[in-house]
């Protein structure tokens, strides 16, 4: 049986300016985008000014982009993206087959398979995160010798959530991974980052996810419209036969169908939802909202 849930995401993004501004050029990664864990039944970008061009394109990792411009006078910018997908997660009894970590970075390091070779390019440091010793010190230890790699990782994804204090004041969208890992402190985005370095350091594929994550309400009470919030953890590659595995260290879990995922990369640099210039602008106040509504939580056969 393979769990399956079915969701309408709403993500807005408001900008108000106090001058006008005369032209800006953006890039959205909000589309979702179509793999072995989610399906994109339908997505629509509203964009007010209407834009004076858009293009959309795949960028090196598959991800969705809305290139767009503004090219008249505006004092404010508003993007709502409404989506409709299905999201599935692996059934445990193929995790079970998962190869052992030790084994899956030699087996990954010499490249045994079309897949395991290119999977080698998420070993790598990228633009937020390096890979060092002490990185790869802090995950030996928490990651047993000769278990399979998703049990190892979920080991160092518990340990990172209990070692690590969520705070939303300690850093920054700037803050270095290394800066995180001193701190022990963070959201979400550092969680994920420090994670990764500690994979990569070690030599196992990892990504970093962004995506949306479904909040539950507490006990009845009814679910708050708007509750829902941008989310990232992490993907590790388990080997050809399973693929990637998706873990979230700010939540001591593997990711389930509570987890949407959007866009895919080496790093938050690589799948920010929306950047761009402006010409103008004075002090911009930005406002952005997210709605994740739940259409069908039924657990259903695979197809």
């Amino acid at each position: 049986m393979t769990q399956t849930a079915e969701y309408r995401i709403v993500h807005e993004t408001a900008y108000r300016y106090s001058e006008p501004v005369a032209l800006c050029q953006n890039q959205l990664r909000m589309r979702p985008r179509d793999h072995s864990h989610l399906i994109c039944h339908s997505c629509e970008v509203e964009i007010d000014p209407p834009p004076a061009s858009i293009h959309r394109h795949p960028d090196y990792f598959g991800n969705i982009v809305d290139s767009f411009a503004i090219e008249s006078l505006h004092r404010s910018l508003r993007v709502r993206v409404t989506s409709r997908v299905t999201v599935s997660i692996a059934d445990a009894e193929i995790l079970m087959r998962a190869p052992a970590w030790m084994d899956l970075i030699e087996t990954v390091r010499r490249g045994v398979s079309p897949q395991d070779w290119k999977m080698r390019e998420y070993t790598f440091a990228s633009r937020r995160i390096e890979l060092n010793s002490q990185f790869g010190d802090y995950g030996r230890a928490v990651m047993q010798p000769h278990v399979s790699v998703v049990d190892a990782v979920d080991a160092l994804t518990k340990h990172i959530h209990h070692d690590f204090r969520y705070d939303t004041q300690a850093t920054d969208v700037n803050t270095s991974t290394d800066a995180a890992f001193q701190m022990k402190a963070g959201v979400c985005q550092d969680f994920a980052h420090v994670q990764i370095a500690c994979l990569r350091s070690l030599g196992l594929p990892a990504r970093y996810v962004s995506g949306y994550l479904r909040t539950s309400p507490s006990s009845g009470k009814p679910r708050l419209i708007g509750a829902d919030e941008s989310h990232a953890w992490i993907s590790v590659y388990a080997g050809a036969e399973i693929g990637w595995v998706d873990f979230d260290p700010t939540n001591a879990v593997r990711a389930g169908t509570d987890h949407i995922p959007m866009c895919l990369g080496r790093d938050y640099d690589d799948i920010s939802p929306m950047r761009g210039i402006v010409m103008g602008g004075g002090k911009p106040i930005l406002r952005v909202s997210v709605d994740v509504l739940p259409l069908d939580e039924n657990t259903s056969p695979a197809e």
